[in-house]
């Protein structure tokens, strides 16, 4: 039930409307100059509490960064590569801006302030709209956790990102690159463009993963590489028991790489449990100190023309397997995508494909 308090003073006597909140505690509803007034903006706040819409104003003077790191990061159910991540965009995007200021401080504007300042710093369309994303992550859950009342995020104008057209490597570029590889590294290379394995799951393969007399291997395991700040057990290398969406799988292979990699084990006394590629002493191989001495170099040397990930050659693997003719459910089950929509991204057309339409057309004008 809501009530007036009355308090006389030197200026006059001031009321002040009071209620309970849903936690029973005595709030003010504002001080006034008659009781009438008091009284209904009690009730006001009174009914918001029976309607459940009551919101405790006092809960967003929490700092940005207070916020995030005491309540949205603790609570995110996230790899710790993930977080890692997370932790470079707050400490570099977010927290030079937004740290110091109270939740209820930031508002829309601000929000689009942040999004037009970063985008003339260089940060590109796509990146200002990954990390507007994570941004307006931490204030959605702000909302449910009624710190706010509603996301600044909503309705910011982020800028118009323009679709790259898709470059795929053929099988020559292909081969010149391997060709400038250095030799201990163009097995490694070859199984990337042999499975479209992922990195992590690269380098976590081991000899008892692969299965010579079914030609095949199963991907059961894989290795993230984070800071070491940020790593739950405080290593470098944080091995997963399942690569990416909690399954494995096995995907064919043909005899030439089984030989291959038969003639490498051997070589190089790499037993059962043992990484099948790694560094002299034994250790995952860094995906970092690969690209700038091993990848980039190769790259430069091959003459190819545009820029190639170590990632583009799982982008090969799936177009190659698309362009011979294989249909798109046993490529979505060959690269482990959980949705058939992420393997039709890999539908791209190689540089000779125009061509053999043409070819195409013209075998059946001359039929005639």
């Amino acid at each position: 039930m809501a009530w007036v308090m009355t308090r006389h003073g030197k200026r006059g006597t001031r009321y002040t409307g009071a209620y309970r909140d849903p936690d029973g505690r005595t709030r003010s509803a504002g001080s006034f100059s008659t009781r009438r007034e008091a009284q209904r903006a009690a009730q006001r706040e009174e009914q918001k509490v029976l309607a459940g819409a009551w919101h405790d104003g006092t809960l967003g003077e929490i700092t940005f960064r207070a916020y995030v790191e005491t309540e949205w990061l603790p609570n995110k159910q996230i790899e710790a590569s993930t977080r890692a991540g997370y932790m470079n965009y707050l400490n570099k995007h977010f927290y030079p801006f937004f740290g110091a200021r109270q939740m209820n401080r930031i508002s829309p504007s601000l929000v689009q302030d942040w999004a037009t300042q970063a985008h003339k710093d260089g940060l590109s369309p796509r990146s200002v709209h990954k990390y507007h994303v994570l941004l307006s992550s931490i204030f959605v859950r702000a909302v449910k956790d009624r710190v706010l009342v509603y996301n600044p995020c909503d309705h910011t104008e982020l800028p118009k990102v323009i679709a790259r057209k898709a470059r795929t490597l053929t099988p020559n570029e292909y081969e010149r690159l391997l060709a400038a590889m250095p030799a201990q590294y163009q097995l490694m290379v070859e199984t990337l463009i042999e499975t479209g394995l992922r990195w992590g799951e690269l380098i976590a393969l081991k000899p008892r993963h692969i299965d010579f007399l079914r030609r095949s291997i199963t991907i059961e395991e894989t290795i993230v590489e984070v800071s070491k700040a940020h790593s739950p057990t405080g290593e470098r290398y944080v091995a997963k028991p399942y690569p990416k969406d909690n399954e494995s799988r096995t995907v064919g292979i043909r005899q030439a790489w089984l030989d291959a990699v038969a003639e490498h084990i051997a070589t190089n006394v790499i037993g059962h449990d043992d990484l099948l590629f790694a560094t002299k002493v034994g250790t995952p191989i860094s995906r970092n100190t690969f690209r700038t001495r091993i990848w980039l170099p190769a790259v430069k040397a091959s003459g190819i023309d545009f820029g190639v990930r170590v990632h583009d050659l799982r982008h090969a693997h799936a177009s190659w397997l698309l362009a011979g003719g294989a249909d798109l459910k046993s490529v979505m089950d060959r690269m482990g995508h959980s949705q058939i929509q992420t393997t039709q991204k890999y539908l791209h057309a190689l540089p000779d494909t125009d061509q053999r339409n043409l070819d195409a057309l013209s075998r059946i004008q001359n039929r005639t």
